[in-house]
């Protein structure tokens, strides 16, 4: 049996065609930010190979430091949170390093 609050919903957006369109918008949007972070991770994990081959350190704290402040600039130009800013961008960050960090024991 469906759930009540689903069907509700998507009978809603049905019915509404501007709550539809922003909908869709929204849906491209996280489309969107799904391809960009897969290719992100791409990048990084070949910088962590690359690290890892050269015996450099997994983590650079002076450029996440820089890309943070740089960021937090540009979300605040955009009229975006700088603090959600620098979580979101700080996640990503120990993920990539947690990938190197596991390059360089594969190395």
């Amino acid at each position: 049996m469906p759930d009540q609050a689903s069907s509700t919903s998507k009978s809603t957006s049905n019915a509404d065609p501007v709550l539809a369109g922003f909908r869709k918008s929204i849906d491209n949007i996280d489309a969107a930010l799904i391809h960009m972070l897969a290719e992100r991770f791409r990048i990084t994990q070949a910088v962590g190979e690359y690290k890892a081959k050269v015996t450099l350190p997994p983590a650079d704290p002076d450029r996440e430091k820089r890309q943070v402040e740089r960021l937090r600039k540009l979300s605040e130009e955009a009229d975006l949170d700088p603090e959600f800013s620098e979580k979101f961008l700080r996640f990503i960050i120990d993920e990539v390093i947690r990938h190197h960090e596991k390059a360089q024991k594969q190395g």
